[in-house]
């Protein structure tokens, strides 16, 4: 065991224009050795990233995040690469964007032996350990979710998710509701006291929780979607009722022809009370609240060992949650609840209470850990380094953050593929071949809520961040790659289920609209399968 690591710590931040990573001296006594830092990641599911610092911190008590923010760097524009749950860790885990890795869908993502960050720094040194939802790799997910995803081509319109709910479990004293969850956080927090604290070696730790994602809705199937958001009142007085805004809803005739498809689909084309909605923010607000208090394990473990100073402690999430805004829960949309995440780094001398305006995204993370650590990064990673915006220095080259982020999405619950590009105040989303949907164009600096799409009246802006957004990714020729995928996925399934083919699509998750026309459906599915790539 190396006892100077609980000692003093200088940290040095080296930068020139191969180089740029974080060297750390612990002084004991005259004598001093360098090492490389533990990294600790607690990576929640759903998290929206605007409750990380304010106006939105302010609607509940989220102490341990505080905690980061105060000590370390909050992240104000840091977005997911794909808003749905493997994709996302996909882009976070291979550094890469979905497109290079074509991570289509929460079925098709990464090969189970495709090399992460995580694996590197073992083969640098680290003893690493991974706790919790990991969830990167293909080859997961129910029935349903792929099906739904591989047909979005056919020109039907099914609700495919239960209606969102909520659901009050427990009482004042209920502090466990999602009892998974913190059995992983109890397993992750015993590591490191009885593991971690007597090693000879720096170590990363990953924590994977599901909270604050919306859990099953028993009623409606083994199949069902996550539409219910539960928890107990001694979460939910953690939440200031009273500043719980309702979003506001474009009027139907008014939304974009996409974002009405994914209200359909997720069940919220009906009527809501203002109530309800406001219930159902109230209580994902609750279960982030829940999540929260599972960092604090972390955080006190660390502590309890004397490792928080010689660590990078960071928190973070796979995308957000919609909680009813533009007429939505979950995520897959581009609008800001959806792919605007939480990114916070925290420990090893960085300057306390730092906020990084500069627009980041997840495939930034692997770049980033492996700079710290003094690891070479390899060829072909989407991101960059992180660090000389976490401590405030210059650096030349090809490593300076581009200052844009891309997001992209081919899954369920959206009928096309959807490209965002976040450059400045703008926000441009693009669809499937770039003519046959029109693109929306959102002024986040005086549009927060993202109700006044601008593309129309800026066509020469569209055109230049069409151009931007074109020489990141050539999402046409990325779009027909989906297309075609998802007909040869969707063609062998069917196959492969003989004369069970037509009970077994009727049983879906989409199975009450289904029965309004079972034939009329299948018909269009073998129409669409018939038209050539």
């Amino acid at each position: 065991m190396i006892m100077c690591w609980r000692l003093v710590v200088v940290v040095v931040v080296l930068c020139c224009s191969s180089t740029n990573h974080v060297v750390i001296w612990a002084r004991n006594g005259t004598q001093q050795q360098a090492f490389r830092p533990n990294i600790v990641m607690v990576m929640s599911d759903a998290f929206d990233g605007r409750l990380t610092f304010r106006p939105g911190a302010d609607v509940v008590q989220l102490p341990y995040i505080g905690y980061l923010r105060e000590r370390g760097v909050v992240f104000l524009n840091a977005y997911t690469n794909s808003p749905i749950c493997c994709p996302s860790r996909a882009a976070m885990w291979s550094g890469r964007f979905v497109h290079l890795t074509q991570s289509w869908n929460n079925f098709k993502c990464l090969d189970k032996n495709y090399t992460t960050w995580m694996d590197i720094l073992q083969e640098n040194g680290y003893r690493t350990k991974s706790f919790g939802k990991l969830d990167f790799t293909s080859g997961g997910h129910s029935v349903s979710n792929r099906v739904e995803a591989w047909t979005r081509d056919v020109p039907f319109l099914l609700r495919q998710e239960g209606r969102p709910v909520t659901d009050l479990t427990g009482d004042a004293s209920t502090v466990r509701v999602m009892t998974k969850d913190w059995n992983t956080t109890d397993s992750a927090a015993r590591w490191i006291r009885h593991t971690a604290a007597s090693l000879s070696q720096p170590f990363a730790l990953y924590l994977g929780l599901n909270l604050p994602h919306p859990y099953p809705t028993d009623s409606l199937g083994p199949n069902a979607g996550g539409s219910t958001f539960r928890s107990s009142p001694y979460w939910l007085k953690k939440v200031s009722r009273q500043l719980i805004s309702l979003p506001k809803w474009l009027p139907v005739e008014e939304m974009h022809p996409v974002d009405y498809y994914s209200t359909f689909t997720k069940n919220c084309s009906s009527n809501f009370t203002e109530e309800e909605v406001r219930d159902i923010r109230a209580f994902y607000y609750a279960m982030c609240a829940e999540a929260d208090a599972m960092l604090g394990e972390v955080v006190s473990a660390l502590s309890d060992v004397g490792l928080l100073s010689t660590t990078l402690l960071m928190f973070t999430s796979d995308h957000g949650e919609l909680a009813m805004e533009h007429r939505q829960f979950y995520k897959m949309s581009m609008f800001e609840g959806s792919s605007h995440v939480a990114l916070l780094m925290a420990g090893l001398g960085m300057k306390a209470g730092l906020e990084v305006q500069q627009p980041v995204s997840l495939v930034d993370i692997y770049p980033t850990v492996l700079d710290l650590t003094g690891v070479p990064v390899p060829v072909g990673v989407s991101g960059h380094s992180l660090l000389p915006l976490m401590y405030q220095s210059s650096l030349s080259g090809d490593r300076v953050h581009p200052g844009w982020v891309l997001s992209e999405y081919h899954g369920c619950n959206a009928n096309a593929s959807t490209y965002m590009l976040r450059t400045g105040p703008w926000k441009y989303i693009a669809y499937d071949d770039g003519s046959s949907i029109p693109p929306q164009l959102f002024d986040l600096s005086s549009d927060e809520e993202e109700l006044k799409n601008v593309a129309a009246r800026l066509p020469r802006l569209c055109q230049q961040l069409d151009k931007a957004l074109r020489s990141i990714v050539n999402y046409p020729s990325v779009s027909q790659a989906v297309h075609r995928y998802n007909r040869q996925q969707f063609g062998a399934w069917r196959d492969s289920l003989g004369e069970n083919y037509s009970s077994t699509i009727a049983s879906l998750r989409w199975h009450r609209d289904w029965r309004k026309d079972p034939r009329g459906y299948e018909r269009a599915i073998d129409e669409w399968l018939g038209v050539s790539a």
